[in-house]
């Protein structure tokens, strides 16, 4: 980035967020915020000492232009990972450019995903080989996909209007780390992935995502190993999820989906490149029953559910019966090797397949081993099976990056084991890392997220929300409602819920613990809210997800119905919705981890045997962020209005209680409800900026 250098970076910012400065052309009605300006100055001043930050900045303060401005403005490359492909579209289509004019700087910028996001030109060419395509539905997706390939430039599958994220096509259409041909692919010079990943080493600032980073880290063969390297600032945006993100790359995992997909492509490409030259039917034939096998072997636990496996075999399993399973796994992967022996030299495509097939037999004899010191291992039980062997945070694996000797770059060019580090680095100037969420922790020091990322040493930085929560908005506790360990506490949180939204007409959010939750007051909620009732009841599971927020964002506009979601998991953050859309948010118990979790009991003990509570120092922590983050769906301007409804006794009764309610924002308590229903009416009213509570 060729950048004329300003005298000092704090000043540059200062100067950019001041009243006339130059965000008021890239932002309409900016206003200088004292807490998006104290951001953005200790943003800039870690990236001229380098070091790591870490900031919790909360809703409303605007932190995308408190890291991108100083980011942009000091000369430096860049990297910025998100949370979401959607969060990475949104910066890459939406802030940077904005940025990037109203600052006049020549940057360029590029938008790198996983392999998954992009088209594969050889799959697809592929894909009419494989039995699925013989589906009258997937055949009219595939023609979808190869149609839009003729005209796409980037590959991103996001450009495909109403292509479902859940479609069976996708995995036919796109590449894995293991059956990626790489250079020996005969359309390498078109492909999609190697384009972007060229587009983003020529690029002065990339938006990844956090997957990416941490499959880099595991595994060395993606464009991240240049890129890294050579750049001197790492932004991590959403920076709550690294933890969690972290451990899934960090370990050991094997599934009995990979061995299908593995069967799948041994008989598409033996069939059209070998045909005749080997038993490709019986080949695949032979690993896929091992995977359904080794999926029957666990036994007929519920879809969903974890196995602890503390010992030789999963909890419940029959030890016979798997131990077999396995053998058969790699049985079938060498009767697999054999096969592609004979034919490796015709396409390289049987090249990579048999590289995938030694990669399985490794894996399957890695779980047959001991399961490794400071980790744990367990078994996913879904539609396939997942073994999953994973340390319990990223501390110790990932130290080595954001915790290194200040002012000594030779040490932090041997943490990438990388040539070109030494180079960037020569400057004298430590890198420069920065981590920021408007969730974090429930105390000054931000433990929940500085401990398992390996960042004590970090600077701390908590920046409050600009916005008035006391006159905005408000919590509510019904304390009619049975105790939420009562078998009846869903059906009558539904029926309490139910009359709440026919005061507002919708615009309620209702954020479940538990699936079983969730389906128990979809339900509900569905058979009292009829068709014509002019309520449309939404069902996280019913609709694809970005079909779900679309529909709940639109309200009741235009004529359409009033809505009410039901959702968990994923739409506890992330979830934005501005306006009178949502007015109220309900939470139906206290978002404490599930006890019975492997990874959540391993992490458990580790506090106990040091002596430390796992309730004080892990569960009650787990809960306020949780609880932290549903709430955060409520007030998302400065003009909205709505009310928190946690339908949770323990929030007030229990004396761990104060610190959950601290972790909330501060909003005014109702305390019985006659005062909720009075407020639920106020919100009925037009809105102001100013709103009056009753």
């Amino acid at each position: 980035m060729e950048l004329p250098r300003i005298e000092s970076l704090v000043h540059g910012v200062q100067a950019a967020f001041e009243e006339g400065g130059v965000l008021s052309l890239a932002q309409a009605h900016f206003s200088p915020r004292a807490g998006q300006t104290e951001m953005a100055l200790a943003v800039a001043e870690t990236i001229e000492q380098g070091g790591a930050l870490v900031v919790e900045a909360g809703t409303g303060v605007g932190k995308t232009f408190s890291y991108l401005v100083p980011a942009l403005l000091s000369g430096e490359r860049v990297l910025v990972s998100t949370a979401t492909k959607a969060l990475q579209d949104q910066l890459f289509a939406r802030d940077l450019p904005r940025l990037v004019q109203a600052l006049a700087l020549p940057v360029r910028t590029a938008l790198l995903k996983g392999r998954a996001s992009y088209l594969c030109l050889h799959r697809m060419e592929l894909a009419r080989q494989d039995d699925a395509a013989h589906d009258a539905a997937v055949a009219r997706v595939l023609a979808r996909v190869e149609t839009w390939s003729q005209g796409t430039v980037s590959g991103d599958l996001a450009e495909l209007l109403g292509l479902d994220e859940r479609s069976p096509v996708i995995p036919l259409v796109t590449s894995t780390r293991e059956n990626c041909l790489g250079s020996p692919c005969p359309r390498f010079r078109a492909c999609h992935v190697h384009r972007a990943r060229r587009e983003a080493l020529a690029a002065d600032v990339v938006v990844i995502n956090h997957h990416l980073f941490f499959a880099d880290q595991a595994v060395r063969d993606s464009g991240m190993a240049e890129l890294l390297p050579s750049v001197r600032v790492v932004v991590f945006d959403e920076a709550h999820q690294l933890n969690e993100t972290g451990v899934q790359f960090m370990g050991r995992q094997a599934s009995t989906a990979q061995l299908l997909d593995f069967s799948r492509d041994v008989m598409a490409a033996g069939l059209q490149f070998a045909r005749g030259l080997a038993d490709w039917l019986g080949v695949a034939a032979a690993l896929d029953r091992a995977g359904r096998d080794l999926r029957l072997a666990a036994g007929r636990a519920p879809a969903g559910s974890r196995l602890r496996w503390t010992g030789e075999v999963p909890d419940g399993v029959d030890p016979g019966a798997w131990h077999a399973a396995m053998q058969q796994v790699v049985g079938a992967c060498r009767t697999a090797l054999a096969a592609l022996d004979t034919v490796s030299e015709i396409a390289p495509d049987f090249v990579r397949l048999h590289g995938r097939a030694v990669q399985l037999m490794e894996r399957m004899d890695g779980f047959s081993q001991p399961c490794g010191a400071d980790a744990v291992r367990w078994v996913d039980v879904a539609g396939a099976l997942r073994l999953v062997e994973a340390p319990l945070d990223i501390a110790g694996p990932m130290r080595s990056l954001w915790q290194l000797p200040a002012g000594e770059p030779e040490a932090e060019a041997s943490a990438w084991d990388e040539p070109e580090a030494a180079a960037v680095l020569s400057q004298g100037k430590p890198r420069a890392w920065i981590f920021t969420s408007a969730t974090l922790g429930d105390d000054a020091s931000l433990r929940w997220f500085t401990e398992p990322c390996g960042l004590q040493d970090a600077r701390i930085l908590r920046v409050e929300s600009p916005f008035d929560y006391a006159s905005q908005a408000a919590f509510h506790v019904p304390l009619e409602l049975p105790k939420p360990s009562d078998p009846a506490h869903s059906a009558a949180l539904a029926s309490w819920v139910g009359g709440a939204v026919v005061v507002l007409g919708g615009r309620t959010l209702v954020l479940t613990t538990t699936l079983k939750a969730l389906r128990t007051i979809g339900d509900a909620l569905q058979a009292r809210f009829a068709a014509d009732s002019g309520i449309e009841v939404l069902v996280q599971g019913q609709w694809p997800k970005r079909r779900l927020m679309e529909r709940f964002r639109e309200g009741a506009s235009e004529g359409r119905a009033g809505c009410v979601l039901v959702a968990s998991a994923t739409f506890w953050e992330g979830f934005d919705v501005p306006g009178e859309a949502l007015q109220l948010v309900v939470i139906d118990k206290l978002p404490f981890p599930p006890p019975g979790d492997p990874l959540v009991e391993a992490r458990s003990q580790r506090l106990e045997q040091a002596k430390r509570s796992a309730f004080r120092y892990f569960s009650l922590p787990e809960a306020a962020i949780a609880l932290k983050q549903g709430a955060g769906r409520l007030i998302r301007s400065e003009s909205d209005r709505g009310v928190l409804v946690v339908a949770d006794t323990r929030l007030v009764e229990m004396g761990y209680g104060k610190r959950l309610l601290s972790a909330l924002p501060p909003m005014r308590r109702l305390h019985t409800a006659q005062e909720f229903d009075a407020a639920l009416r106020a919100l009925t009213t037009p809105s102001t900026t100013a709103p009056t509570w009753p």
